[in-house]
């Protein structure tokens, strides 16, 4: 967990062999979107969740044919899978029989008790978690009466109720969702629902829609939450390819530091005065060719030598234009300097070796003279063209704001 909060301790629970809840590190899930009779189409996408960064995959069993696809999709399957039950408790009997590692219900779609209660004590002779999945569209009647439509205490109250039922027969295998599709009511009801239980509690923002909104609106309730302390697992619910759900959260917790970086995190400065190439062109082919190749490092591409090296210092290795040249560094310290054509080809290439070899290695093969060349270059552009973006004037500029003189203002 991040220095930057303290997480909220909450009981561990196990979907598989993936630990939720606890200590264990915040997992990402994602859905798919195949007809689960169709076996082949299914484990397809789940493969391409589990690449992607998803550690939990959630299935839907909606009919008979969906639970005897699962039979077939549950033992082939990289990741534990979790069967999405609505309606039938019997679907979700047979969604045991099928092996799954845990259930999903709504707490608005199997009203009896009863059979709630079934399907718990059927899930915990094999155990199998359980999550309560409440959301704004399935609120009983009575609790939106009770409210006043859907609010973050009718959510909470929701999940209560149906928390209750599986306590009733012993069964505490149990996460926990309130999601809602408006973010501030989402995480009203997870902070509410956070300081009652100790169970782990599953983050969403549901219906968020497609990208960029979709990822916006989840990223400010999800982001909101775990930087509290509050969360032990994610997913995003996107109109979109679910890929895109799982590669969105694995990124998601590897900027909060919650997740030890998996893929590539490419950075650029916004292009200025004193650029020489097509940053945001350079930028596009280089994420598109390391993406490719899968390396867990933080790359920049940076617009010049005058100040690129030194403002990226913090990224693994980086890449700075100067007069036709590319400038390759290694934790801000120049390594070698190739022709702009090559630039791309010569990052791809020394990020390969900086992941097989380490930043030590890498940099004690740096080029004689390469730093070198770069400070001449860098001093030469800074006389050449020393304000480009005409900081020095903006600067008194701002002076003169601050301390009332409007007279040098410009007209």
């Amino acid at each position: 967990m991040s220095a930057m909060t303290t997480r909220r301790q909450s009981r561990q629970i196990a979907v598989g062999r993936v630990l939720v809840g606890g200590d264990a590190p915040i997992s990402v899930q994602s859905m798919t979107t195949t007809k689960t009779a169709d076996v082949d189409a299914t484990l397809a996408q789940v493969y391409a969740l589990a690449g992607a960064g998803a550690d939990l995959v959630r299935i839907t069993c909606n009919d008979v044919e969906a639970a005897e696809g699962l039979a077939e999709i549950v033992p082939r399957s990289p990741v534990p899978i979790i069967a999405d039950i609505h309606f039938q408790h019997r679907l979700a009997l047979a969604a045991l029989e099928a092996g799954v590692a845990g259930l999903r219900l709504n707490p608005g779609n199997i009203g009896d008790p009863i059979q709630v209660q079934t399907v718990a004590k059927a899930a915990a002779e094999r155990n199998i978690s359980i999550r309560v999945g409440v959301n704004g569209g399935s609120l009983a009647k009575d609790l939106l009466r009770k409210h006043g439509g859907v609010t973050a205490p009718a959510l909470v109250e929701s999940a209560h109720i149906e928390i209750g039922y599986l306590e009733a027969v012993g069964f505490r295998d149990i996460k926990i969702s309130v999601k809602h599709s408006h973010v501030p009511t989402m995480v009203e009801a997870y902070r509410l629902l956070a300081s009652q239980v100790d169970y782990p509690l599953h983050l969403g923002v549901t219906e968020a829609g497609p990208p960029p909104g979709g990822l916006i609106k989840s990223v400010a309730g999800i982001a909101t939450l775990l930087l509290e302390g509050i969360g032990d697992t994610i997913r995003f619910s996107l109109t979109a390819d679910p890929v895109e759900e799982a590669q969105a959260g694995r990124k998601l917790l590897e900027y909060l530091g919650l997740r030890e970086r998996k893929g590539l995190d490419l950075i650029a400065c916004p292009s200025c005065g004193r650029a020489d190439i097509d940053v945001m062109a350079v930028a596009a082919a280089a994420q598109a060719r390391l993406e490719a190749e899968h390396l867990p490092i933080q790359v920049a591409v940076m617009g010049c030598v005058v100040n690129g090296p030194g403002e990226a210092r913090g990224a693994d290795i980086g890449i700075a234009a100067g007069k036709g040249k590319g400038h390759l560094f290694i934790k801000g310290e120049v390594v070698r300097v190739v022709p702009e054509a090559e630039m791309v080809e010569a990052l791809v290439e020394e990020a390969r070796q900086l992941v097989a070899e380490g930043a030590d290695a890498r940099l004690a093969a740096a080029e004689a003279g390469a730093s070198d060349e770069t400070a001449r270059l860098a001093a030469a552009l800074r006389e050449l063209r020393p304000d480009p973006n005409h900081v020095a004037e903006r600067r008194a500029a701002v002076t003169r704001a601050a301390s009332g003189d409007v007279t040098g203002a410009s007209r």
